[in-house]
């Protein structure tokens, strides 16, 4: 499954994104995308074929589900 997640910040992105490379998990940071725009304006997009809430920490604004181009479905949020 292929994931978006969102972030509060952009330290919090790039401290993801090396947590992920250390599991060996592939993450790439990029430009939210405009349908799902953040504060931060990065997000990570990854392939995670466990429960991505699994991956969730303080950081982690919103999770999503890509289901096909420029469709997502939230899964998590951070209240």
């Amino acid at each position: 499954m292929k994931y978006t997640v969102v972030f509060h910040t952009q330290s919090g992105a790039m401290k993801f994104d090396s947590k992920m490379k250390k599991l060996n998990i592939p993450c790439t940071l990029q430009p939210v995308p405009r349908k799902l725009s953040s504060s931060c304006g990065i997000c990570a997009r990854l392939a995670y074929e466990e429960n991505p809430l699994a991956l969730v920490e303080p950081e982690i604004e919103r999770i999503y589900e890509d289901k096909s181009t420029n469709q997502y479905v939230l899964l998590y949020e951070d209240e």
